[in-house]
């Protein structure tokens, strides 16, 4: 049984990476998502990077890939109802 569980995703990077697309396990097809930059410590958020729509499987295609660098992450919070 979960006790508590957030309403988005948090991706931790160890690496420096480009993000092209990113699966979301449970979110149905359709739904919109807003993808923030956050403080990896306290979670706060530090501003909007992208917006997609979930697609087939779980998969969420960028129009622009997300650079992030050693050590930061970010969150994918799904929004409201399928598109």
């Amino acid at each position: 049984m979960t006790i508590y569980e957030e309403p988005w995703f948090t991706f931790r990077f160890a690496d420096d990476r480009l993000i092209g697309r990113f699966h979301l396990e449970g979110v149905p097809a359709g739904w919109r998502v807003a993808v923030h930059r956050i403080v990896p410590a306290t979670g706060e958020r530090l501003g909007l990077l992208a917006e997609g729509l979930v697609g087939d499987g779980g998969w969420v295609d960028l129009a622009e890939p997300i650079r992030v660098r050693a050590g930061e992450a970010f969150i994918a919070l799904p929004q409201g109802e399928p598109h």
